[in-house]
């Protein structure tokens, strides 16, 4: 099968024919009709992450964010078959931790081990293969195409968990989103949905004018504001919630900075390599106005069932956060892209197998 396999870190990747994954037991091999390219897959071809005991080893298939099709099940699944749509969660469990036992495969205790693209080759390819099936696996409606569902893999749920189960963002309510990328950009498509008054903070134009072209309220360049006074004026106090979605230093400062009283922070974006996972934050403001700060990570399968529901209702539509595809031969130069936030909304590859 084709891939666009790593054969150095950050540089160009090979588009070459390898092996077909081998089917184990518990899993699945899926015929990928769409992958989302996404800055998790920047940071492990960069190395960003590193400093975090998370880097890969060339040669290698990146790729967690994907769409497709069932070709084979292992001996021990019994919810799927050959030719079910499905999407695969970046952020899997075991079905047997604690965690998962309890409702929370998303925080798995063993997921370092379990993602595609990350923790073994992935979907930057023909077919992958995925673990533990009937835990994980999510069909897909049959009216949903499988280039939209692509992004329900990781980017989009992981800011509807922000949004909505972390955040519990409520009609009305002023949300920032600071950092409006492909996360980010689906936060803002979120919180409108739930009648939130959404403001968007990016430093390209071109992200702040499709921010407001899915439903913010007001767009913020913060080269040219000072976000933290731009929204405490436009919201008379402060947001109710605020994200960030990008994971530096300025952003998720000005986050929490951003909030009213009682106001809850979110995070979502990972930190590089620059912030090696930690940020100063304003401890007194947090006791004082007893600031929440919450984070959020993916999405359990069985939350799925909510997300396609607005997206069948019309409430939601990932597909429409999808600005460009390539296909394998055009994966680096979205990678290369991405070094100075060069991508609005989501980019993805399309096999266009339907």
């Amino acid at each position: 099968m084709r891939a666009a396999v790593i054969e150095q870190l950050r540089k160009p990747l090979v588009v070459r024919s390898i092996p077909e994954p081998e089917c184990p037991p518990d899993g699945a091999i899926i015929r990928i009709g769409a992958n989302g390219i996404c800055r998790t897959d920047w940071h492990l071809w960069t190395d960003d992450w590193a400093w975090r005991g998370i880097a890969i080893q060339p040669p290698f298939v990146l790729g967690h964010e994907f769409a497709g099709i069932v070709e084979e099940i292992g001996s021990e699944v019994r919810g799927w078959k050959r030719g079910d749509r499905v999407v695969y969660p970046m952020n899997p469990g075991c079905g047997t931790c604690w965690q998962c036992r309890d409702g929370h495969q998303n925080v798995c205790e063993h997921v370092e081990q379990l993602v595609p693209g990350v923790s073994f080759w992935g979907a930057f390819a023909e077919y992958s293969v995925v673990r533990h099936a009937d835990v994980n696996l999510v069909r897909v409606p049959e009216t949903m195409p499988l280039l939209s569902a692509a992004s329900l893999g990781c980017r989009y749920v992981a800011s509807f968990r922000a949004v909505v189960d972390q955040a519990a963002t409520r009609p009305g309510e002023w949300v920032a989103v600071h950092g409006c990328g492909g996360m980010g950009m689906a936060a803002v498509q979120v919180a409108v949905a739930l009648g939130a008054r959404v403001i968007a903070i990016d430093s390209s134009r071109g992200a702040r004018e499709f921010a407001r072209e899915i439903g913010a309220e007001h767009a913020i360049d913060p080269a040219e504001a000072n976000p933290v006074e731009a929204i405490r004026q436009l919201t008379d106090g402060g947001a109710h919630a605020s994200i960030d979605a990008l994971g530096i230093a300025e952003t998720c400062l000005n986050s929490v900075l951003s909030l009213r009283r009682r106001g809850r922070h979110v995070q979502i974006g990972h930190t590089t390599s620059i912030e090696k996972g930690y940020v100063p934050l304003p401890i007194d403001e947090i006791l004082l106005r007893e600031l929440k700060l919450i984070g959020a990570f993916g999405l359990q399968g069985h939350r799925y069932d909510t997300v396609l529901a607005m997206c069948e209702a019309g409430r939601l539509d990932p597909g429409k956060l999808v600005r460009q595809t390539v296909d394998l031969d055009g994966v680096t130069g979205v990678l290369e892209s991405m070094a100075d936030y060069g991508v609005v909304g989501i980019a993805a590859i399309d096999f266009a197998i339907e």
